[in-house]
């Protein structure tokens, strides 16, 4: 084996060997083979034919292959000179390992390694082959076979060998290799059947003529390594720009399904279905718009995520479809959140504008029912004729009764306005029964119009008889006169003391209940005032048995019996406890609405300060150099992590607030911050900390991609911070020049220098907001020594793949490129249409500089 591969080297200087201890004793043939291997002139040799010439001639190639850096061990010139086959033959695999093998390094591997490595991979796709040595892993032949077959498919028929005819299989790789590869038969096939376990370097010898051999078509697989790097990365950035056209697609949709619903503000008649809106809000709030929070910050971290990629592999920046920058979700959010604030307040005022209705609708119902209890019969009494046929004893009985019935009349008169007003009201609040409301109301004020008509009438029919009668019993009228203003005035305390109250602080329902002690206090005159009354209906019924007065054994001047007056006058006195009792009720209420108000402020007193520190904390984080970017991103999400277990608290927060809703608690003097102000500082907080968390990533990708060192990043970000004086995260122009001067960046103060200046910002503020941020600081400060891909260097790479043609045909592809990058550019690439084109000859270069220029996207 030795023997052949020295041959095939020094038959281009025009001589071969026989026996290489021998040929090799004199030191001339041997310089010679390391010359012709080498491309290098060695010393000149001895030509006499003493020992010492020899082995002079001897040493200078055993000096020049220590030169290149290979260590000799135990051989020496006196050895090789004399003859030592064991010496000679180590001397001659020395040679070998260094000038044919240890150049071969595949993915960074040892010689021998990469060269193994090198043949897994061209016979992996070949069946009942499966190199893992150089020994045993070759004795069928097919091995050999295969590495033919890869590389010049027509020399083989690779399937008609078989695996049970390894002579075969040998003996056709060594002739085809000799015969067409000009790779002499350094092995023999009957030796490698019949040995147990081949001579490994004698097999690693000849491998190695094949990988030198194919080394045209190696470097078309490191074209094609160039190629499936750069065909990954675009891969890899098409799916992030259509999974972030998803995103805010989904996004968008919701939003705009959302707003309508908030927008709706269609009210309800009932206190019971708005109550189940603002449950459905908090619903809203509390399950389906935090994970829409998420998605939203998600979305902008991959955005940046991906433009740092896209400026890192030298591609142009992603531009989303109109209508899905991260600047119109935002804008879209910020519609999301106004509708919400305007329906959470239309909710609110809805429903104490149900709460007013239902009480006011309820007073309108009483009142009614205690003035149409009281007018009940009252038509058909003054519409009697009884003074056509009464004495004159009774026209003035009938006279005074109708006297009281007027003062009766007028007493009610309060009492009927109130019931308009009340329907008034209940009409412009919107109530949904105002009809037949208004249609009750209307009956009451036709019927008092009627009324006062037919009080008139009477009074004026007896008024004309009066003149016909004479005086009546004055005891009977005064006892008429006092108890009507009285009856009425027990009617009016009853009508007090069962009114309904509403009530929102502790300082209403204590004035609710003084003005019930200041009544209370009353109870006493008024209970003078009952005895008196009963005194002079005692009185009447004395002067009747005592002058037998022809009466008609009642009152005729009014149908207030002493017995009503004293059953209502008890109803008053059953009516106290309780309204005792329900004004006690309420005041307890208030004081727990009380407890709730100051247990949600004494939370909210402490998360809004809380969430107020965290953002600034993230702040001062985001700007300081404590250790490295990897130590500042552990300590963020370290931050993350206890901003995310706080959590509970404002669950918690939430959970008071509903029940501030539920007791309908509409103010809180003991705290400055509503829950809408606790909720939008933690959504900030969540979205702060994880742009900040995305950023340090991104400059971590950054460092990493642009071989920027730790020092390096220090520095930049010390200069960074040293100009943003307002602690903002940007820089001014003028700011940043400044900083770009103190890093040593030539910036004069001339035309030229402006320029140059200008130039610069066009870079790191495409989109002219006239700041820098410090992700586009610290691209620029590195963009200059980058070391990307372009699309020349694809074009050259394909070129190579294409065997120097200006197209490239689909057959190429997928035999140099893995089926889906091999496919990927099929799909993509536009017909060649050069004069040289084939039939499906392609366009690379075209493709090429596609691949750097605006995505479709």
């Amino acid at each position: 084996t030795f023997t052949a591969w020295c041959n095939s080297h020094l038959r281009k200087a025009g001589t071969q060997i026989e026996n290489i201890e021998e040929d090799f004793r004199d030191g001339l043939k041997l310089m010679l083979l390391l010359e012709v291997i080498s491309g290098e002139r060695l010393a000149k040799p001895e030509r006499g034919k003493m020992r010492v010439h020899k082995i002079s001639n001897v040493n200078k190639a055993l000096d020049f292959i220590a030169s290149k850096g290979v260590k000799l061990v135990s051989i020496g010139a006196e050895e090789i000179v004399d003859g030592n086959v064991k010496m000679t033959l180590g001397m001659i695999w020395t040679i070998i390992l260094r000038f044919a093998i240890q150049d071969i390094s595949v993915e960074e591997t040892s010689a021998k390694e990469g060269l193994l490595l090198w043949c897994q991979r061209k016979t992996a796709p070949y069946k009942n082959v499966n190199i893992q040595n150089f020994h045993i892993s070759w004795k069928d032949g097919l091995g050999f076979c295969a590495l033919i077959h890869r590389h010049r498919p027509e020399l083989i028929d690779y399937g008609k060998l078989r695996k049970d005819d390894p002579l075969t299989n040998l003996n056709t790789a060594f002739d085809v290799a000799e015969k067409y590869l000009d790779i002499p038969k350094m092995l023999d096939a009957e030796d490698i059947v019949g040995t147990a376990r081949p001579d490994e370097k004698a097999i690693m010898t000849y491998v190695s003529s094949f990988y030198h051999a194919f080394s045209g078509a190696q470097k078309a697989e490191t074209a094609a390594n160039r190629i499936c790097k750069v065909l990954a990365v675009n891969q890899e950035n098409e799916q992030l720009m259509e999974d972030y056209e998803k995103l805010a697609s989904d996004l968008l949709e919701w939003i705009r399904r959302t707003i309508p619903w908030l927008e709706n503000r269609a009210p309800e008649n009932t206190m019971q279905a708005m109550q189940q809106k603002l449950e459905d809000f908090r619903d809203y709030r509390r399950l389906h718009k935090p994970p829409k929070v998420q998605e939203k910050c998600q979305l902008e971290i991959n955005f940046n995520t991906l433009q740092t990629k896209l400026r890192l592999s030298n591609r142009p920046a992603f531009m989303p479809s109109e209508g899905k920058m991260v600047s119109d979700i935002n804008n879209a959010w910020g519609s999301l959140e106004q509708a919400e604030k305007g329906y959470e307040e239309w909710l609110l005022n809805e429903i104490r504008r149900l709460e007013r209705l239902d009480h006011l609708a309820e007073k309108f119902r009483q009142k009614a029912s205690i003035h149409e209890s009281w007018t009940d019969g009252k038509e058909a009494m003054l519409q009697q004729k009884d003074y056509e046929t009464a004495t004159l004893s009774e026209i003035k009985a009938l006279l005074k009764k109708h006297e009281a019935f007027e003062s009766d009349l007028a007493a009610h008169q309060d009492r009927v306005e109130q019931i308009a007003a009340i329907a008034q009201e209940l009409n412009e609040l919107d109530y949904y029964d105002s009809p037949s409301v208004n249609a009750r109301c209307q009956k009451i004020c036709d019927q008092w119009d009627n009324l006062g008509a037919l009080t008139q009438k009477r009074r004026e029919a007896l008024e004309r008889t009066e003149k016909l009668l004479e005086t009546i019993d004055q005891l009977y009228l005064e006892y008429a006169k006092r108890a009507a203003p009285f009856n009425n005035w027990m009617e009016g305390a009853m009508e007090d003391l069962q009114d309904t109250f509403i009530v929102h602080t502790i300082e209403e329902i204590q004035g609710l209940t003084t003005a019930h002690e200041q009544f209370k206090a009353t109870l006493p005159d008024a209970d003078k005032e009952r005895q008196a009354i009963l005194g002079i209906h005692n009185e009447v019924s004395k002067i009747v048995q005592t002058y037998h007065v022809n009466m008609a054994g009642t009152n005729p001047y009014t149908t207030i019996t002493p017995h009503e007056i004293n059953g209502k006058w008890e109803h008053v006195r059953q009516l106290v406890p309780r309204r005792d009792q329900a004004l006690m009720e309420e005041h307890a209420r208030q004081q727990q609405n009380e407890r709730l108000r100051k247990q949600f402020g004494a939370q909210a007193n402490v998360i809004g300060p809380w969430i107020q520190t965290k953002m600034e904390e993230i702040g001062r984080i985001s700007i300081e150099m404590h250790g490295t970017l990897e130590d500042q991103l552990n300590h963020l999400r370290q931050y993350e992590k206890s901003i995310v277990n706080y959590k509970p608290k404002i669950d918690q927060l939430e959970g008071d607030h509903q029940l501030i809703q539920e007791a309908l608690i509409f103010d809180n003097k003991h705290t400055n911050y509503t829950m809408e102000h606790i909720r939008v500082g933690w959504e900030q907080l969540l979205t702060t900390i994880a742009r900040t968390i995305n950023e340090v990533e991104n400059q971590i990708l950054t460092r990493d991609a642009k071989g920027i060192s730790q020092e390096q990043m220090n520095e930049f970000r010390a200069s960074f911070n040293h100009f943003d004086r307002d602690h903002s995260g940007t820089l001014g122009p003028e700011e940043f020049k400044a900083c770009l001067i103190s890093l040593g960046y030539d910036i004069g103060n001339d035309a030229q220098g402006e320029a140059e200046f200008a130039r610069i910002m066009s870079i790191v503020d495409p989109n002219r907001l006239g700041v820098v941020t410090f992700q586009a600081f610290i691209d620029f400060m590195s963009r200059e020594t980058a070391d990307t891909d372009t699309a020349d260097q694809v074009m050259a790479s394909f070129k190579i793949l294409a065997g120097d043609k200006n197209y490239i045909t689909v057959d190429e592809l997928r035999r140099e490129l893995p089926p889906d990058q091999a496919e990927y550019c099929i799909a993509r690439m536009a017909p060649y249409n050069g004069r040289d084109a084939v039939p499906g000859a392609l366009d690379y270069m075209s493709f090429s500089t596609a691949l750097y220029g605006e995505s479709d996207l």
